[in-house]
């Protein structure tokens, strides 16, 4: 941690990161092991009755879980030192648990039947669940941001850039709300997905629970356990390992939502090289060694930066854990203890965009400018009322005026008073029109997306 840390996330970082440090460090991962051994546990005696268990005893159990805590998590490490295996080391710490409080003889209940990946895969989907659903906090934060940014600017007109070119004018407000709705969409689907998980021993056919209790319903109890016990969707039909379909979908929905994130750092970095947004000033910062007077976008260039990493281990782990040869190899286990760093990285680009968000202050007056000064974006009006009265060739005559020239308000006159298929109605209207009048329904689709039926 700190000044000595190899990685950004503890060091840096650290301070953006910390909600999903026990969730995705090694302490966490052993808690959750330790969470679903005790939870088979009480499942065997509780549910299927294996043995005789008193309320002490079950209470003992859930107790186990309950006080887990860092030193818990170094005396499995301790024990891990001897077993060189870290699943093992789970199972022996909760069986020292057991006996110190005198109920040895139920000790070798705990890991029955499984296999390392039952417990594994299980305490990966509960971390998965609570780190989409920090993530999932980050993401409604940031679309609250942008719903007060559209409403605020709903009606302040701005010309469009398409190609990086003067193009059909919209409203600041209807391009904060494209964002809105995008990230309101990726966040409702990434909410939406299940998280699954296996309970199924070695190759996944319960061989060892049937060959010694063949009377149990295995494949029902499995059901319930990861159900009732884990609140996770049953996996059935896997190898030794969970073959991590909903794992990928999950990490395949954040690489949209960080692809969308990309694309909002980068207009908002380009809206305030247009001079469109100033920066809210913080007393005492820099943005310059040596050019005093530089305000930099500097969070928009973070998160950018952040979610380039977090798309790049996302996608190769969406992939990668899709694969694995026969019925397992070790390959997933070293990717899977990456999950936490995709997460950490998401949530250092979402703060960083946030951050951003609200240091902007529109500059009306630059994108007026913008506006006044390209009457050639009413060569669209124009030339599709030309084609409504039957003007020949309205497109070609407007891009002789128009394309890749500045035009007048004479200039644009002149040409109407050549018209005579348009009704002087049409004419009058088009003449009274500036660039900040012609931005079609952009207003109304803002307000569309506040009411019932934006959907």
């Amino acid at each position: 941690m700190g000044i000595r840390s190899l990685s950004v996330l503890d060091g840096r970082y650290g301070h953006l990161t910390e909600s999903f440090h026990d969730i995705f460090s090694e302490y966490g991962l052993i808690r959750y092991r330790v969470y679903v051994e005790t939870r088979w546990l009480r499942f065997l005696l509780e549910d299927l009755g294996l043995e005789k268990a008193s309320a002490d005893l079950l209470a003992y159990i859930d107790r186990i879980y309950e006080r887990f805590d860092v030193n818990g998590a170094l005396a499995v490490k301790e024990i891990e030192a001897q077993t060189n295996h870290d699943v093992k080391a789970v199972e022996y710490y909760i069986k020292r648990q057991l006996s110190e409080a005198g109920y040895a003889e139920t000790g070798e209940w705990v890991h029955f039947a499984c296999t390392s990946d039952d417990i594994n895969n299980t305490a990966y989907a509960m971390m998965l669940r609570e780190g989409r659903n920090l993530l999932a906090d980050l993401l409604r934060e940031m679309l609250v941001r942008l719903e007060q940014l559209a409403q605020e600017h709903k009606g302040v007109p701005m010309m469009a850039r398409t190609h990086g070119q003067p193009a059909t004018p919209t409203t600041v407000g209807k391009e904060f709300i494209n964002f809105a709705w995008r990230i309101r969409l990726e966040t409702e689907g990434l909410e939406g997905l299940p998280v699954a998980g296996k309970m199924n021993g070695a190759s996944g056919n319960f061989n060892a629970h049937h060959f010694v209790l063949p009377d149990v319903d295995w494949i029902g109890a499995s059901k319930r356990f990861l159900r009732d016990y884990l609140g996770l969707e049953p996996l059935l039909y896997t190898t030794q390992i969970n073959p991590s379909n909903h794992l990928s979908a999950m990490l395949h929905a954040m690489v949209r939502v960080a692809a969308v994130l990309t694309d909002l750092d980068r207009d908002m970095w380009g809206y305030i090289s247009l001079g469109y947004f100033r920066q809210k000033l913080k007393e005492g910062e820099v943005g310059s060694s040596t050019m005093p007077h530089k305000v930099n976008p500097i969070d928009f260039e973070n998160s950018e930066g952040n979610m380039g990493i977090a798309i790049s281990i996302m996608e190769h782990m969406a992939v990668k854990l899709l694969k694995s040869r026969f019925q397992r190899d070790l390959s997933d286990s070293t990717v899977l203890r990456n999950l936490g760093v995709g997460f950490g990285y998401m949530a250092v680009g979402l703060r960083s965009t946030l951050k951003g968000l609200d240091k902007l202050a529109i500059h009306a007056e630059r994108i007026e400018k913008d506006l006044q000064d390209n009457l050639e974006l009413l060569a669209e009006p124009v030339q599709t009322a030309m084609r409504l009265y039957g003007e020949p060739s309205p497109y070609e005559k407007l891009k002789a005026l128009t394309r890749g020239r500045k035009i007048t308000r004479k200039d644009l006159d002149d040409f109407l008073g050549n018209l005579e298929s348009l009704p002087e109605s049409v004419k009058g209207r088009i003449a009274a029109m500036e660039p900040r009048d012609y931005i079609g329904l952009a207003e109304k689709l803002v307000e569309n997306y506040f009411s019932d039926d934006k959907w």
